[in-house]
């Protein structure tokens, strides 16, 4: 037992060290995008607290474990300080891309909602979202998340406003909705952030999605912004082939038998798991224009991947266009991209579980802006910590490499503050919070008069 303890001890510094120039490092790359001092501290404040231990984040339970007598930094920082977010969402996601970057990234979009009590918040709405299992009312975002064999995290989001809601002027007004925002949907809200890494130099290779994201326009501009992608398709998508116009399904019906490939998609301490794979060629229908060869063939190449449960025999189905040659041994390349497009819900997971992402309670958009903001970084900087200390650290006796969370558990005893837990401060924030929840609820209460008698 001594062994393995001295092993995650060695583990601990290592994570200590890396989490501490990491935090440093993105911070720095920042600096200059407040408009005053006063901000500054804040946001790394705000970004370390997001992983600290607590039950819930908000600014209230944040500025409680930061050791602040009121809420009112934070909320400066959130509404009304001079931040330029958007640079620094730039620079995050470039530092992030370069901690991570191999020559075969993934761009992983996706999109999640976050449930909401009120309407009042900034794009909240009544909607489909499949983190609720339904329909509800909340805030829906698409997220791009980087991924490489070395480790992935968020380094884009983008909040998804309805039609109505994109056109109702009040709204927008009682929000602060910029004018050049308008409603746009999620595969276009998707292509605007694969512009933006194709502009910031970002190395990726290849595109991944789930069936929201396998339609013509995005797959196009993937092309043209030089994207190779592998995007899941529904079972009734048609396709173009040597023998005529065909769906998916009926494509994947004349598979022969002895042409599945039977292959590894992952690993998990209860063991590997496996499906079963045919990949079939298909004519291109989403060539950018003159990006033809000038023998009129579609340049690269263009396939169905087929992935069969083995027990199960369900389908599920993905486009996959490579600008390079495919042969019989690119399938595990396009299989690998596949297992690759999961990442963004571990992503999800962490980003929600312990940074924070969902639980904000913001209404206007520079407060969602800026609470994404935070939380993003808070995860990145623990997914490079992560990576890093995976490398440094010696081989380990008869343990698995440590996880992500469990990295964050050691960064709670190592680096990481503690929240503020002493007796007059924790008197104080009780205090504070039932003065609050009482004026709160008398407001409530006079407008609800107010409207009875309107009414009545």
């Amino acid at each position: 037992m001594t062994t393995y303890q001295e092993q995650v001890a060695v583990e601990a510094t290592i994570a200590e060290r890396e989490w501490t120039a990491a935090l440093g490092a993105v911070t720095g790359r920042i600096t200059d995008c407040f408009g005053r001092r006063e901000p500054r501290a804040p946001a790394r404040e705000m970004c370390e607290a997001m992983l600290m231990e607590q039950d819930t984040r908000n600014c209230w339970t944040l500025a409680e474990a930061l050791g602040h007598s009121g809420t009112h930094r934070l909320q400066h920082f959130l509404s009304r300080a001079g931040v330029d977010h958007d640079t620094a969402r730039d620079r995050i996601a470039m530092w992030t891309a370069g901690e991570l970057a191999d020559g075969q990234a993934v761009l992983v979009v996706d999109e999640t909602g976050d449930e909401k009590s009120s309407a009042d918040c900034v794009g909240a709405a009544r909607q489909y979202s499949g983190a609720l299992g339904g329909i509800g009312l909340c805030q829906v975002a698409v997220h791009l998340t980087y991924a490489t064999a070395r480790g992935h995290a968020p380094i884009d989001r983008a909040l998804c406003l309805g039609a109505d809601w994109a056109a109702d002027e009040e709204r927008r007004l009682l929000t602060g909705v910029p004018d050049d925002i308008e409603f746009a949907t999620k595969p276009q809200l998707a292509a605007a952030m694969l512009q933006r890494v194709r502009a910031l130099g970002i190395p990726a290779r290849w595109l991944a999605g789930d069936e929201v994201y396998g339609g013509l326009e995005l797959r196009r501009t993937a092309r043209t912004l030089g994207f190779d992608y592998v995007l899941a398709v529904r079972a009734d998508h048609r396709v173009d082939t040597a023998v005529g116009r065909l769906t998916v399904t009926e494509l994947a019906a004349r598979v022969p038998k002895r042409n599945w490939m039977r292959m590894r998609t992952g690993h998990s301490p209860k063991g590997d798991r496996h499906y079963d794979w045919a990949m079939l060629d298909i004519r291109s229908n989403d060539t950018p224009d003159g990006r033809d060869t000038p023998g009129g063939q579609d340049a690269g190449h263009s396939v169905v991947l087929v992935r069969r449960h083995r027990y199960t025999r369900e389908l599920s189905f993905y486009r996959c266009h490579s600008v390079a040659p495919v042969a019989p041994v690119a399938l595990a390349s396009l299989v690998d991209v596949v297992c690759r497009r999961r990442r963004v819900e571990k992503d999800f997971q962490l980003a929600k579980g312990v940074a924070g992402l969902d639980q904000g309670q913001t209404t206007s958009w520079n407060s969602w802006m800026r609470w994404t903001l935070i939380s993003m970084p808070a995860t990145a900087v623990l997914a490079v910590t992560h990576a890093r200390t995976t490398i440094a650290a010696p081989p380990g006796h008869r343990l698995i490499p440590p996880s992500v969370r469990e990295i964050l558990r050691l960064l709670r005893i190592t680096a990481l503050p503690s929240p503020r837990r002493d007796r007059e401060h924790v008197l104080h924030w009780s205090a504070w919070r039932r003065h609050h929840q009482h004026q709160a609820a008398e407001a409530h209460r006079r407008w609800n008069n107010i409207t009875a008698a309107a009414t009545a």
